[in-house]
């Protein structure tokens, strides 16, 4: 007879928030629903602050991974800034580019025991070659997908059937994250990870209903007689 699994046998889905802004980063943990951060280039420029303050301030606030990425092309300077960063904490994860020099540097790194987050994943035979090459994380960009009128939750959905057919311990971390019903979909095909922005986020405690019973329920909280 074949074992129904129990519920420890599931790991449940992580929030990472997609932000370099140390203040949206606090409000995330605050709500300690928050396992984790990513980060890019692009995010870091909206800072205006320099990349190392920014990695600082970040690492004193997180203790689950954070992505940091790296800001070259090839594979020995990429070698280097894996290896500077990783330096930084034992909760940074080094975001590569999927490219041929970007997968060599993540094999290093695998060897090496630096985790690692290959980016700009848009296919099914990208997941694969970042897994093959032993990618702690994988980042498909679901949005960018749907932004060119392809779909993006079916490129998720293949890379995740094919992880499972091959027990890759790659984790699948969905990114380009619009709208709540990303994250809902993402969670129904067994992403292990999404990674939100945090106006994406706050909009995941909103439904119209909830707000209307709050409202209603304060405003009869009001006739219920003190104890006083």
């Amino acid at each position: 007879m074949k074992q129904v699994p129990t519920q420890y046998d599931f790991s449940p889905m992580l929030f990472f928030i997609d932000t370099a802004d140390i203040t949206e980063i606090r409000r995330a943990l605050s709500w300690g629903i928050c396992d984790g951060v990513t980060t890019n280039p692009t995010l870091v420029a909206k800072t205006d602050k320099t990349f190392d303050s920014i990695i600082d301030e970040i690492l004193a606030e997180v203790d689950g991974p954070v992505s940091l990425e790296v800001t070259v092309t090839d594979y020995e300077t990429m070698m280097d800034q894996a290896r500077q960063l990783t330096a930084r904490g034992s909760n940074v994860v080094v975001k590569l580019p999927m490219t041929p020099d970007g997968i060599r540097a993540t094999r290093t790194c695998t060897e090496e025991g630096i985790e690692t987050n290959v980016t700009l994943v848009f296919s099914a035979t990208q997941a694969l070659i970042a897994a093959k090459a032993g990618a702690t994380y994988v980042s498909p960009f679901i949005g960018r997908l749907d932004d060119i009128a392809s779909d993006g939750m079916s490129v998720l959905a293949d890379i995740v059937e094919i992880y499972r057919n091959y027990e890759f311990d790659t984790q699948v971390l969905a990114a380009s994250i619009r709208h709540p019903e990303h994250v809902v979909d993402a969670a129904r095909l067994g992403a292990h990870v999404a990674t939100i922005p945090i106006g994406v986020l706050e909009k995941l405690f909103r439904h119209p209903l909830t707000d209307a019973g709050l409202t209603r329920f304060m405003e009869d909280a009001k006739r219920v007689p003190s104890l006083d």
